[in-house]
C-alpha cells in the first residue's frame, strides 16, 4: 500500500507472518494469491496417499475395491468397471445387488489391475478403498481420474462398510442418499437384536478349516464384524488373537479351545465341507456336542465376506435362523445348515 506521503509499505502481515521482512511479506502474499481457491463443488477426500479432489460429483466410475461395486450401485451409479474378486457372478455383481444393475454391463478386471484398460475407460473416478492399490500404482492411476483410498488410519483392507458408503457417497454428490442407506442397515440389524435379545452378551466366532489350517476371523474382518452388528462378542482367546492385517489367527491343531463360543459360524468357500466334518479336534468341542454349529456355505460366505451395505443384510437373510437355533441352549434343536453339512453330532 502507499502512504499519504508516497511511501510505499507493505500490507499489514497476516497473524504468524508478523516480524518478517518487508520482501518476505510481500511474497508470502503472492503465494497465498496463486494458491488454487476451492471452487464451487469441488469435494476434497484426505487418504492414506494424501489428497484427491474431485471437480464435480463423478458420474463415470472404475471400481477397483474388491468390493466397492455395492456401495456404487445402491447409490445408483452403476460402475463401468468391476474389480473381480474370488466369486463367479456375472459382471463381479453378488445376487443381492443384482437388482440394482439395471441395463449396465460393467466391465469384469480380473488380476492385477490393467492401467491400459482402466484408461481407455475415460472415468471421472476410480474407487480404490479396499483395493491394495500401492501408491505407486496409485500414482500412475491418478494421471487417469482421481482416486480414491482408504483413511490413513485403516488397513488396506480394513475400511467399515459404513465409512466406504459414507466416503462414496460424498463422491457421488449424494451424502444424504448414504447416510439413509447406512441407517437402513443398521435398522436391519437393530431389527434382528430385539428379535432375538438372548443373543445380547453371549459370544460367537466366525470360523475356518482349508488347506489343512484351523483359525479364526478376528476384529478386523467383515464376517467377525457381521457377528458384533448382531450383539455378539467373540471368546477372551479370540479377542486377543492377532495376525495378518487384522483379518485372521491360525490356531494350533492340537487346541481349537478359542473356538469354544455360544455360537460357532464355519465359513466355507464351498457347499459341502468333508474335511471340517471329519476333523478330530472339533469333536472335542462343547458347540460341537451341544449343537452350537451353523455353517456357511459357499454364498452366505460370499456376502459376510463381501461385507457391504447391501450384501449384509442378504447375509443376515440366509443365515438368522441357523444362528437363532444354535444360541437358543437347547442342544436337541437341529441348526439346518450344520445338518446339511454332516457337521450336526
Amino acid at each position: 500500500m502507499v502512504t499519504a506521503a508516497g511511501e510505499e509499505t507493505a500490507p499489514a502481515a497476516p497473524k504468524g507472518w508478523r516480524g518478517l521482512s518487508r520482501r518476505a511479506a510481500l511474497a508470502g502474499l503472492a503465494a497465498c494469491a496463486m494458491a488454487p481457491a476451492a471452487r464451487a463443488g469441488e469435494l476434497r477426500f484426505r487418504h492414506v496417499f494424501g489428497e484427491t479432489v474431485l471437480p464435480r460429483p463423478a458420474r463415470r466410475v472404475v471400481s477397483l475395491g474388491y468390493t466397492t461395486q455395492d456401495p456404487l450401485l445402491a447409490l445408483g451409479v452403476p460402475p463401468i468397471a468391476v474389480r473381480h474378486w474370488f466369486s463367479d457372478f456375472a459382471y463381479g455383481i453378488g445376487p443381492w445387488a443384482r437388482p440394482y444393475l439395471g441395463d449396465a454391463r460393467p466391465v469384469d478386471l480380473v488380476g492385477e489391475v490393467p492401467m491400459e484398460r482402466v484408461a481407455a475407460l475415460q472415468p471421472d473416478l476410480i474407487v480404490g478403498i479396499g483395493s491394495g492399490l500401492s501408491e505407486a500404482e496409485y500414482a500412475v492411476l491418478s494421471k487417469v481420474a482421481p482416486v480414491l483410498m482408504q483413511d490413513a488410519a485403516d488397513a488396506a483392507f480394513g475400511t467399515a462398510w459404513d465409512a466406504t458408503t459414507r466416503t462414496i457417497g460424498r463422491a457421488l454428490g449424494k451424502p444424504v442418499e448414504a447416510e439413509a442407506l447406512i441407517a437402513s442397515v443398521r435398522g436391519t440389524f437393530a431389527a434382528a437384536r430385539a428379535r432375538h435379545p438372548d443373543w445380547e452378551g453371549k459370544t460367537a466366532v466366525a470360523a475356518y478349516h482349508w488347506d489343512g489350517e484351523t483359525g479364526a476371523f478376528i476384529s478386523g474382518d467383515t464376517r467377525a464384524r457381521f457377528l458384533a452388528e448382531l450383539g455378539f462378542h467373540p471368546t477372551a482367546a479370540v479377542a486377543a488373537l492377532t495376525g495378518p492385517n487384522g483379518f485372521y489367527a491360525a490356531l494350533s491343531p492340537e487346541d481349537l479351545s478359542p473356538l469354544e463360543a455360544d455360537v460357532l459360524v464355519w465359513v466355507s468357500n464351498q457347499d459341502a465341507a468333508p474335511d471340517l466334518a471329519a476333523l478330530p479336534m472339533r469333536h472335542t468341542l462343547a458347540a460341537y456336542r451341544e449343537g452350537r454349529e451353523v455353517f456357511a456355505a459357499a454364498l452366505a460366505t460370499t456376502a459376510m465376506s463381501f461385507g457391504s451395505v447391501l450384501s449384509l443384510p442378504f447375509a443376515l437373510e440366509m443365515l438368522e435362523a441357523d444362528i437363532a437355533a444354535a444360541a437358543d441352549g437347547h442342544p436337541e434343536t437341529p441348526v439346518a445348515s450344520a445338518v446339511a453339512a454332516g457337521l450336526a453330532p
